[in-house]
């Protein structure tokens, strides 16, 4: 009970945290990180030990989708140099760095383990850095490529990360293993994926209940991970390739009752996973505490400086060899962020694991570090280096305002009732608009009976839409703007969600 209640305060305190971090201008994480130091500092607070095999699977899963459905296939492809060197190179060139950083400070450190550190702290959380970037408008092709970094830098690492503890633990390692077990399980993940989130939509598509249809939403994806798990496949990108076909095969089937309860819940779900890797990699670290004597901490301390210097410096000089010095490039340098794929990494270590306690340490002052250092002053840099937005997204979305206008327009042409006239204008308007870029401004439509127009409008909107997606066009990023905007319109139209009148 005493762990409940404190669980349930520090998810207050991470609320308010967040709404806090979104007042200043920095990543909610980086709040989260020092709510965790204070967990670990605060006396009498009960050590938890998590299971390793639900670690992984209850905080990185349900994240790593949420974060995968919104990514856009088409400018992953025009970016996917970019995004490679990011998510396989620099992955690679840090987990050795930090490998041999690590033992060169603790020689006794075998180089499995000394691997496995590497490994974890090797990923960034790109989300943290886009949450803060996305307010500031920078170009859209830095942001695509560190949404995609951030998807596929995991499945470097644990895959990776997975040799390591494996030989770690049994002492064993055949090289000649790893290229085919790579291929196996990147190529088997994508596959799996793309099937089983074929097979989903086809058993859950007649799921009317929308309470239900979310939590079979979490069941799904909790489900894919863990079979992807059970096979020896990759997890990672078994849910990316999942997420991204539900994404492209849900775009325009999935109603708008659905859609908005969908992304609220997730986004609380993401929220509440966030805090709790915290809290609990603070209660780990109360036991590190306790456990750790007084000549150790000078080896700690400094294992913890370097690895955290190791994994900003080489990100650094990677970006400024690969990117040449732009601007671009020097901000990308200043987004590795470490967050919740590290400490979850970190939670997974097997008791018992060689120098545990000093990966985990070290693995949440990289994550603690590169929050605060860099989250709180990438705002200030982004100003300094005065990046602005191409504008490619704004123009997309006023295309696909107008193009679905003109579809709701089609729709309405043959009905010469006065509420086809109303809504005529009203999109009528709206084309203008998209066509001028100007903000668009909704009537209001009080006459119950343009609901059954209203539909029929809003369908051809989302066939339009999809259609744009589809001929590539238009990006997921303009594609969620007005898929959100007709979501609005297919709300007024529900008779379900009409407001009720009080006496």
């Amino acid at each position: 009970m005493v762990l409940f209640e404190l669980i349930i305060g520090l998810l207050f305190v991470g609320a308010l945290f967040a709404l806090l971090a979104d007042r200043i201008g920095v990543p909610y994480p980086a709040l989260l990180a020092l709510v965790g130091t204070i967990v670990a500092l605060v006396p009498n607070v009960p050590v938890v030990q998590l299971d390793p095999e639900l670690a992984l699977t209850l905080f990185v899963a349900p994240t790593l989708l949420d974060a995968a459905y919104d990514a856009s296939p088409r400018d992953l492809r025009r970016n996917l140099a970019s995004v490679l060197s990011l998510a396989v190179v620099m992955v690679l060139l840090t987990v050795g760095a930090v490998a041999l950083t690590a033992r060169a400070l603790v020689p006794d450190m075998g180089w499995a383990a000394a691997i496995a550190l590497g490994a974890i702290v090797a990923p960034p959380d790109a989300s943290a850095a886009t949450a803060v970037l996305r307010k500031l408008q920078p170009p859209h092709k830095l942001l695509v490529v560190l949404e995609g970094e951030s998807l596929f830098n995991d499945a470097t690492s644990l895959l990776i990360y997975r040799v390591a503890v494996a030989a770690a633990v049994t002492g064993a390692f055949s090289g000649w293993s790893v290229l085919p077990t790579l291929l196996l399980t990147c190529g088997g993940g994508v596959a799996a994926g793309w099937a089983l989130a074929r097979l989903y939509i086809l058993f859950t598509s007649r799921i009317e209940d929308t309470g239900v249809n979310v939590l079979m939403q979490f069941i799904g994806t909790f489900g894919v991970w863990m079979l992807a798990e059970r096979v020896g496949i990759s997890a990672i990108l078994t849910v990316v390739a999942y997420a991204m076909t539900l994404a492209w095969r849900l775009a325009g089937r999935m109603n708008a009752r659905r859609r908005i309860a969908s992304y609220a819940v997730w986004e609380v779900a993401v929220l509440v996973l966030n805090v709790l890797a915290f809290v609990l990699i603070g209660l780990q670290l109360r036991g590190i505490v306790s456990r750790v004597h007084d000549h150790e901490w000078s080896t700690f301390a400094w294992c913890a400086a370097a690895v955290c210097a190791t994994v900003i410096l080489v990100r650094i000089a990677w970006l400024m060899v690969h990117g040449k010095g732009s601007q671009g490039a020097i901000l990308a340098s200043w987004c590795g962020m470490r967050g919740i794929v590290t400490l979850a990494a970190a939670l997974a270590l097997p008791p018992g694991f060689p120098h545990r306690d000093l990966i985990v340490f070290s693995a949440y002052c990289v994550v603690l570090c590169t929050l605060i250092l860099q989250g709180m002053t990438l705002r200030p840099l982004m100003h300094r280096l005065r990046l602005t937005d191409d504008g490619s997204v704004e123009r997309e979305i006023h295309l696909a305002r107008a193009e679905t206008a003109r579809a709701a327009l089609r729709a309405l042409e043959n009905q010469q009732t006065p509420s086809a006239e109303l809504l005529r204008s009203e999109y009528q308007a709206r084309l203008t608009a998209g066509e001028s870029k100007e903000p668009i401004e909704t009537l209001e439509r009080p006459d119950e009976s343009l609901a059954g127009l209203q539909q029929r409008a809003v369908q051809a909107q989302r066939e339009a839409l999809t259609d744009l997606r589809a001929r590539q066009v238009i990006g997921d990023d303009a594609l969620h703007v007005v898929e959100e905007e007709i979501d609005l319109l297919d709300l007024t139209a529900d008779p379900r969600v009409r407001p009720t009148i009080r006496a």
